[in-house]
């Protein structure tokens, strides 16, 4: 059989192929399958342009191959980074790539309590306090997220900048758009957030019992 008439055939081969995986990608609801289904057939494409030599589309895939390929590894990272955060310290060092940069200066107020929520914050420098339990926040404390989680999606206390310091802020749509994206990460999401609800009850009860035991071991009238 003539080489071209092969070549022919196996283009013609190869493009089917490559059209199964890009039908298939059209019926992923979540990121990771798509980003896999995605890789495969940039590769059945990249290997269909070989023997018609048809070097624009090999470059393509070749591009698209890589975008695919490091997607892939930032969102399989991410739920990576989640996981170990539940089953460690609580940190949300993971969420840094998805933050912008906020400057605060002292006295300054970040959000006041019953106002609509809209985002939350990861504290890197500075001293922040929560005003109506008078709760002092440390470097590396995520401070917001609740709000996130109540169906009202208002603030339940005050946040005040004590000592001028830098925030990273990450908005709820962009944490929900992970959400959507990967139920993997949404899954671990709320359980990292359930562990910091307790946590912060469990700070709340220790104060109020210290509270407690302080005003039964003031003096007593005369």
């Amino acid at each position: 059989m003539d080489p071209s008439h092969l070549a022919q055939h196996a283009g013609t081969a190869g493009a089917l192929f490559a059209s199964i995986f890009v039908i298939a990608t059209t019926t992923m609801r979540t990121m990771i399958p798509l980003r896999v289904f995605g890789i495969l057939a940039n590769i059945a494409l990249f290997l269909t342009a070989i023997p018609s030599r048809n070097y624009l589309v090999m470059v393509v895939q070749v591009a698209m191959l890589l975008v695919n390929s490091y997607r892939l590894h930032q969102m399989l990272q991410l739920v990576r980074d989640v996981k170990k955060s539940v089953n460690s310290d609580l940190s949300m060092e993971w969420l840094k790539p998805f933050m912008t940069e906020r400057d605060c200066a002292a006295g300054e107020m970040l959000f006041y309590k019953d106002e609509k929520a809209e985002d939350m914050l990861y504290i890197v420098s500075g001293k922040f306090k929560l005003v109506e339990s008078g709760i002092v926040l440390p470097v590396g404390a995520i401070v917001g997220e609740l709000g996130m989680l109540s169906p009202s999606n208002m603030r339940t206390q005050s946040l005040e900048c004590v000592e001028a310091g830098l925030v990273l802020s990450v908005s709820y749509s962009k944490v929900e758009e992970l959400y959507v994206q990967n139920p993997a990460f949404g899954f671990y999401f709320l359980r990292l957030a359930s562990a910091r609800l307790f946590q912060n009850l469990e700070t709340l009860q220790h104060q109020l019992a210290q509270q407690t035991a302080a005003s039964a071991a003031g003096p007593k009238p005369a």
